[in-house]
């Protein structure tokens, strides 16, 4: 799961930096724009280190939320925020599907090299 939702966070990273080139041709200024950005930017690199702890998820889930309302801004974000948010959530749900399968592969594997004296 994490490899997915890294990637996809990471995808969000470039998205975010693309988005606020465009906010810059608006009313807001330059360095609201960067700000706003950047945090946002920094949120989702520091969430691919945090993707194994306890939140990290539901921080996800807020920048995915953050993403589709910043289309106030850049409307076409309302689109690519709906994009984004619904690869997190298959980058989760199959994520964890995965995880589940290389699990019980390695008990599988675990169980064939114990041999059938250890059943």
């Amino acid at each position: 799961m994490r490899t997915l939702c890294a990637s996809t966070l990471i995808g969000e990273f470039f998205v975010i930096g693309f988005a606020g080139l465009v906010a810059m041709k608006g009313d807001i200024s330059g360095t609201t724009v960067w700000t706003v950005c950047g945090i946002a930017m920094l949120l989702s690199v520091l969430l691919c280190g945090m993707l194994g702890r306890p939140g990290a998820i539901q921080i996800g889930w807020a920048l995915q939320i953050a993403l589709v309302l910043s289309g106030f801004v850049v409307p076409t974000m309302f689109f690519l925020g709906a994009v984004f948010a619904g690869l997190w959530w298959a980058s989760i749900h199959y994520g964890r599907k995965i995880d589940e399968a290389k699990a019980r592969w390695a008990a599988q594997e675990e169980q064939a090299s114990a041999g059938p004296d250890a059943a």
